[in-house]
């Protein structure tokens, strides 16, 4: 298990991991350990889908950890502007 934690932090994409098992323990493991957009136990990467994951359309997909992560649908890749139209008013 060390070994294969090591080669996945070493060459994966961060995009997406799997394991197949029947061990409980070690699956939660996987889970906690693996540094990746989406980790998978006993279930196939394909379902690392922006429209699988209730998204909506999927415009994109990052592996960076900065904002958004994984597959990205309108939501993340917008952000909000703040418009504030005031006549001199100050913070006390």
């Amino acid at each position: 298990m060390d070994d294969a934690i090591r080669h996945i932090a070493k060459y994966s994409s961060a995009h997406s991991d799997a394991i197949v098992t029947t061990n409980h323990e070690k699956a939660m493991r996987f889970l906690r350990e693996v540094d990746s957009s989406a980790v998978f136990v006993n279930a196939s990467t394909r379902l690392n889908d922006g429209y699988q994951f209730g998204l909506g359309a999927e415009i994109g997909i990052a592996t960076d950890k900065i904002h958004a992560r994984g597959p990205m649908g309108l939501e993340e890749l917008t952000c909000m502007k703040f418009i504030v139209l005031g006549n001199g008013q100050v913070r006390e």
